[in-house]
């Protein structure tokens, strides 16, 4: 399963303003941003309110795929092997004993944790598929399949069911059965040899950006599908991998190696194709400024102080600047050290030239944009320690998303999700005694089950990436 990508409830109200619990000290709303106007209520109809998603997939892709779609008002359950649960759990860095890389990616969810491979865990996975419009999972191809979720069997019992893979190198081919990092498909993809400051030193992007877009692409096949199942009334296979993800990021830098077979190079902070684009140094720190026309050329020669530059003939047209991007980017530096880069960026915005500072994420999450949007709420875990968190995105009629609750401890919803199944209490507490589901609130069954940190849990039959 895609792990980088692997390899992809509880006390106070999720959403809360409450910004500190005993024994911990959180930034406060102010310090974060924590507005709440124009938030989404809790239970307001959203594009996929009643949607129920099965969220089968570990690590960065898959799992950021179903935060997106629970953005969106679907109800997503987390679906996790009772040894471990997903293997992000115990990856760096730490709140505590809390994986705030799972956090980043798994807002919003109820967990189960169930022992895949005994028969009464593979009957109620199965259960569980059923009671979904969409299972997302990142297996290697073939392993979901001996989970006992063949996906043409749960199709055949309900046609109606949206399965999205996520794979490395795709379902398909020499390295369909490989292993798959959000580096190694940065590298593989071209990604990597067009990110730096020159062909000898070739860098990866800071996040895993791949990762992060194949779960994107992923929400998105699986919002396509919605609407295709609304009209014809079938589910869809959906399948993306890290190796497309990455190679549909090549943009132009790809097109210019398929149209005239010259390979791109990197070109550090320097945009490739248009000058002066890119970081500039003021009289004391550096800011990004980036030149998109030929008004705001002439724009910005005018507010430098030397006119006569927009019509040099090194310079006049986008072309040339291109062709001359570093000695245009140390003359404009030299006419830039003469004030600090807070009265550049002023006159800049006052004159319509896109021009920005360089943030640190402490800088970035003070900043009063930033703050506006309210991209950071607070919530409480099951066990009520505090976490401020990233909300979603992406609005809908004006309207920011709210995070529906914290990122779940494994197993905090075992037994209301039995319970939607149907199941006895009497029932649980014999799966739970037998050690088929672990139950958070009853951990009976639990000893020797539940990996420690650090460890996997399901053996390598994920893809990683």
């Amino acid at each position: 399963m895609p792990e980088d990508e692997m390899a992809g409830g509880g006390a106070p109200e999720a959403g809360s303003p409450e910004a500190g619990a005993p024994g911990r000290e959180t930034p406060g709303a102010d310090a974060l941003g924590q507005e709440r106007l124009g938030q989404v209520p809790p239970g307001s109809e959203l594009p996929l309110a009643g949607i129920k998603v099965m969220d089968l997939s570990r690590a960065l892709a898959g799992p950021y795929a179903a935060s997106l779609l629970g953005d969106m008002g679907a109800e997503v359950t987390k679906v996790e092997s009772i040894k471990g649960g997903d293997s992000s759990r115990s990856w760096a860095p730490f709140d505590g004993e809390h994986s705030l890389y799972f956090d980043s990616v798994n807002r919003g969810k109820s967990s189960v944790a169930v022992d895949f491979y005994s028969a009464a865990g593979k009957k109620l996975l199965w259960e569980l598929a059923l009671a979904s419009d969409v299972l997302i999972e990142n297996f290697r191809p073939g392993v979901l399949a001996s989970t006992g979720l063949d996906p043409e069997l749960l199709r055949a019992a309900k046609p109606g069911l949206i399965i999205a893979s996520v794979t490395g190198f795709g379902a398909t081919g020499p390295l369909s059965q490989a292993a798959g990092l959000d580096q190694v498909a940065q590298g593989m993809s071209g990604l990597m040899s067009v990110t730096g400051l020159d062909a000898e030193h070739m860098y990866r992007v800071g996040v895993p950006i791949v990762d992060l877009v194949t779960g994107i692409y992923t929400a998105f096949g699986i919002a396509a599908s919605l609407v295709g199942r609304k009209a014809g009334g079938a589910g869809s296979a959906v399948s993306a991998s890290l190796l497309e993800t990455g190679l549909s990021l090549s943009a132009f830098q790809g097109q210019q190696f398929l149209s005239t077979g010259e390979v791109p190079v990197p070109r550090g902070n320097n945009h490739p194709v248009l000058s002066p684009y890119g970081v500039f140094q003021t009289g004391d720190i550096p800011l990004i400024m980036a030149v998109g026309s030929e008004k705001q050329w002439v724009q910005l020669c005018e507010l430098l102080g030397s006119p006569e530059l927009a019509e040099h003939p090194d310079y006049a047209t986008s072309r040339l600047r291109t062709a001359h991007s570093e000695e245009l980017r140390l003359l404009i530096d030299g006419l830039l050290a003469g004030q600090t880069a807070a009265q550049w960026l002023a006159r800049l915005k006052a004159a319509g030239i896109p021009a920005g500072p360089i943030y640190n994420y402490a800088q970035a999450f003070a900043d009063p944009q930033v703050k506006h949007l309210a991209m950071v709420q607070t919530v409480h875990r099951s066990d009520g320690t505090v976490l401020p968190l990233l909300r979603g995105p992406v609005s809908i009629n004006g309207r920011a998303p709210q995070v529906a609750k914290a990122p779940p401890a494994l197993g905090q919803d075992t037994l209301g999700i039995l319970e939607g199944l149907g199941l006895s209490a009497a029932q649980i507490a014999g799966l739970v005694e037998a050690g088929v589901v672990y139950d958070a609130g009853n951990p009976a069954g639990r000893e020797g089950t539940v990996a420690p940190r650090g460890t996997a849990s399901l053996g390598g039959s994920e893809h990683h990436g």
